[in-house]
C-alpha cells in the first residue's frame, strides 16, 4: 500500500519498497523551478599536467596514475574507505567527472575514474575498476594501498545504465548506485538491492523522465528507491554540472552517498 501526503502544494509518493518520487498532484515526476540557463560548454583543463595523467585533468598531485588494458590511464584520488566508481557518457571523458570527483574527495571518499577501454564493454569495465578500488584478489591493485570497504558505481548516461548490473555483480561490497541520464533496463533494477538514485531531466532522449521512472517502478527490491527529474528541461549528464542546476545535483548526489554509506 502507498499513502499520498500533501506538503505545501506538492506530493510525495512513498512506495512500498521505501522509495520517494517527488511529484506534483497529478504523480509526474517534477524538481524546484526551472532556471532558464543552457549548460556551459566542455571544460577544458586550467593547468598544464606535464607527467603522467589522464585526460589531462587529473595528474598525480590529484591522486595515483595507474594504467590498465592497452595502457589506458586512470587515477585514485582520495583516501577514504569508502569507494566511488564513476564510467562516463559515451564522446564524455573523465574531465567532466571533476566537479563531482572533487566534491566527493572533499567529503572523504576514494573515487577511480579512469578513461574507457573500447574493446570492452562499459559493465565489463566500470566491474573491473570496481575490483581493483575494492583490493579484490587476482585483480592489481595501487602498492600500499587496501582495498575499499563498499563501492558506490556512478555513471552518466550508458555509465549509469550500467552502473545498476556493475553494482550487483559486486554483491555486498556494492553500497549504491547513482545513475546520471541513465536508462537502466528493467530487468536490471529489478534486480536492484542497494539504495538508487537517479537524476535527469524530462525531455531527454536517453535517461529522460520515461526511462527513470520505468527503473523506478521495477526497483522494488531496492531500500532506498530516489528519483529527481527537472521539470522542462533537456540536459544530458554532466551537462548538468555545468548549467544552473549543478550546484542542487551535487548536493543531491552527495547527500545520498553520505545517508548510505554504512
Amino acid at each position: 500500500m502507498r499513502r499520498i501526503i500533501g506538503l505545501l502544494g506538492l506530493v510525495v509518493v512513498v512506495t512500498a519498497c521505501g522509495g520517494t518520487v517527488t511529484a506534483t498532484a497529478s504523480g509526474a515526476p517534477t524538481p524546484a523551478p526551472t532556471p532558464t540557463s543552457s549548460p556551459a560548454p566542455t571544460p577544458t583543463p586550467t593547468r598544464v599536467i606535464t607527467g603522467p595523467n589522464v585526460s589531462g585533468c587529473f595528474g598525480e598531485e590529484d591522486g595515483e596514475i595507474f594504467t590498465h588494458g592497452d595502457d589506458l590511464p586512470g587515477v585514485i584520488t582520495g583516501k577514504g574507505e569508502v569507494g566511488v566508481v564513476i564510467t562516463y557518457e559515451r564522446l564524455g571523458n573523465v574531465c567532466n567527472w571533476r566537479p563531482l570527483s572533487d566534491r566527493l574527495v572533499q567529503a572523504g571518499y576514494r573515487v577511480l575514474l579512469y578513461a574507457r577501454d573500447s574493446s570492452v564493454t562499459p559493465e565489463d569495465m566500470a566491474v573491473r575498476m570496481g575490483k581493483r578500488l575494492a583490493g579484490k584478489k587476482g585483480v592489481k591493485r595501487l602498492a600500499g594501498k587496501k582495498g575499499v570497504k563498499r563501492l558506490f558505481f556512478v555513471g552518466g548516461s550508458i555509465g549509469g545504465t550500467v552502473s545498476a548490473p556493475a553494482a550487483a555483480r559486486m554483491g555486498d561490497k556494492a553500497a549504491g548506485i547513482v545513475a546520471l541520464s541513465g536508462a537502466i533496463e528493467t530487468e536490471n533494477a529489478a534486480a536492484i538491492t542497494v539504495p538508487l538514485l537517479q537524476i535527469g531531466t524530462e525531455h531527454d532522449g536517453y535517461g529522460g523522465a520515461k526511462d527513470l521512472q520505468a527503473a523506478h517502478d521495477a526497483a522494488t527490491k531496492a531500500p532506498a528507491n530516489e528519483v529527481h527529474v527537472i521539470k522542462g528541461e533537456r540536459i544530458h549528464a554532466t551537462d548538468l554540472f555545468r548549467s544552473s542546476y549543478g550546484p542542487e545535483v551535487l548536493d543531491r548526489i552527495v547527500a545520498f552517498m553520505d545517508r548510505h554509506k554504512g
